[in-house]
């Protein structure tokens, strides 16, 4: 309680309430193994995600104290008996190093605490190995005498063929290497017993000898910002099995990572697809900071397009779409700077495209809303999440995307932006001919459709949108619109020509779509996939 204020009554200072720290979320992190598209085969590594980078861990032994962080040289004291206490993989024959492969708890390599599953073993009493066969290596070790000096580097791109155990942080206790391996295991403990515990137990380390640890450490680093995930093979259209690729915006890659199932694969790939969309999303607001209320960018994101026709072996490549303001923007790469945006390769006006929803395939005839991000791995079907974008002149691009919810968020967006352009633009007009006459044809959002002549600009036919009955074209130029006058069941058909039928048509589409929709709400759900059933 504090002195009386001019009221005279005490003021009382209530403590500040304590502000709760943001809880930051935690990473993700996981075993995969990593495929190198040049010699060497595949490695585990550890992956690391968090909000906007993905990174690559793989395991290395360093020195905590003392010592030197790359050869380690070990002298091992034969247990009576013979044991050394380890066991050894590969060899020259191999194309690999000498690497030990297993060690057993309490043997005499275990007890040196400077020893680790998966080091390769360099020299053996002065005598340099990296070129030694299996066999040379074992005779050297067991003929070396009761010590043995060894030198050591721990190897860690380890080929998988190897079958090293992984994620193991410290020495290797008394778990194996596994029974599969297509390698020879040569156990060195001779006539000790591996399963059993020696007597002795590890003696006090001394203040200045080395001490060495085996930990996951960082040496690649994806940024997930623009960045794009992959399971087609280069060009090819065919899907990887539970594996996937992420490259970043600057050309830097993952490489490819396999799971060990597709649950887990799959997983993976919506915790990684997330990260990018929420930085997608973060990128869209900053765009539109920097945009007119009528130039705003609706959705944007990386596609696979399939190419017909190349000639080529390559059939399908990555392309990067942006529904902004009145266009669809076709990028080879994202746009960053302001200038990127006039770069686009193809610019499609909204009102003249229509996007097409390919037909989808779930197992267990389940249903696909727009938060499921279901995505069926190992399907049959080469590309499960397709839409098609057909634009004028007959022209059509097929895309796909690696989850349902990206189809759903592509299929929301476009008839969202579709829907914004026609309202923004209120009507298209399009030159054509009737009975040999130029004339002007216009959809108005208001008015629906009116013909008149270009010269004159008298009004010759006009009708609402609720009048239009059908259609029929020749596939070409041509266009027939069966009309119903309002006090009558009389139809009235009006033959049209145009120079980009297609164009036209899709413009109706688009406004007539837009014309419902502004009438029934509940129109724009039931058009939406997360709303209907695909088998």
């Amino acid at each position: 309680v504090s002195a009386a204020g001019c009221s005279g009554r005490p003021h009382v200072l209530w403590p500040r309430p304590r502000s709760r720290p943001l809880l930051r979320p935690q990473p993700r992190t996981g075993l995969a193994r990593l495929h190198h598209e040049g010699p060497g085969g595949a490695c585990d590594v550890r992956l690391r995600l968090t909000k906007d980078v993905l990174t690559i861990q793989k395991q290395d032994v360093v020195c905590v104290r003392g010592g030197s962080h790359c050869h380690r040289t070990v002298t091992l004291r034969r247990q009576p008996g013979g044991s050394l206490g380890l066991s050894i993989k590969g060899g020259a024959e191999h194309r690999v190093p000498v690497v030990i492969s297993r060690m057993f708890r309490g043997h005499t390599a275990d007890r040196t605490g400077m020893l680790f599953v998966g080091d390769a073993i360099l020299q053996v009493n002065g005598i340099n190995v990296e070129n030694a066969t299996h066999g040379e290596v074992v005779h050297l070790l067991r003929s070396a005498g009761d010590e043995v000096t060894i030198t050591v580097e721990y190897l860690r791109d380890a080929p998988s063929f190897l079958n090293l155990p992984s994620g193991s942080p410290g020495p290797a206790g008394d778990h194996g290497s596994g029974a599969c391996s297509p390698l020879f295991d040569s156990g060195l403990h001779l006539n000790g017993d591996p399963s059993s515990t020696a007597p002795s137990s590890p003696s006090s380390p001394v203040a200045n000898e080395p001490k060495y640890e085996k930990r996951w450490l960082d040496t690649l680093s994806v940024p997930l910002s623009m960045a794009r995930i992959s399971r087609h093979k280069a060009g090819a259209e065919t899907l990887r099995c539970s594996a996937f690729e992420v490259l970043a915006l600057d050309g830097v890659s993952t490489g490819i990572l396999q799971f060990r199932s597709a649950q887990e694969g799959a997983a993976w790939l919506r915790a990684v697809s997330a990260n990018i969309r929420d930085l997608t999303l973060q990128s869209v607001r900053m765009a539109n900071k920097c945009c007119s209320s009528c130039d705003q960018v609706v959705h944007m994101g990386w596609v696979i397009e399939r190419l017909e026709d190349t000639g080529s072996c390559q059939t399908c490549c990555s392309k990067f779409l942006v529904l902004k303001g009145s266009s669809l923007h076709v990028f080879s790469t994202p746009p960053v700077s302001t200038l990127d945006w006039g770069r686009a390769e193809e610019t499609y006006n909204l009102c003249e495209v229509l996007f097409k929803l390919h037909k989808l395939w779930l197992p267990d005839d389940c249903w696909l809303h727009a938060d499921s991000g279901l995505e069926p791995w190992g399907l049959e079907d080469p590309q499960p999440y397709c839409f098609s974008v057909l634009v004028g002149h007959g022209q059509s691009r097929r895309f796909s995307v690696e989850l349902g919810s990206e189809l759903a968020a592509w299929a929301t967006s476009f008839q969202r932006a579709t829907f914004m352009e026609v309202q923004r633009a209120g009507s298209r007009t399009y030159t054509c001919s009737w009975q040999g006459d130029p004339l002007c044809f216009t959809v108005d959002f208001a008015l629906g459709f009116t013909c008149y002549d270009s010269k004159t600009k008298n009004v010759l036919w006009r009708f609402k949108f609720s009048q239009l009955k059908g259609s029929s074209d020749d596939g070409n130029t041509r266009v027939k619109l069966l009309f119903q006058h309002l006090n009558s069941r009389q139809i009235e058909v009006k033959e049209l020509e145009f120079q980009d039928l297609t164009a036209v048509l899709h413009c109706v589409h688009a406004f007539l779509a837009a014309k419902v929709a502004s009438v029934d709400p509940a129109f724009v759900d039931s058009q939406s996939i997360g709303g209907r059933r695909f088998c």
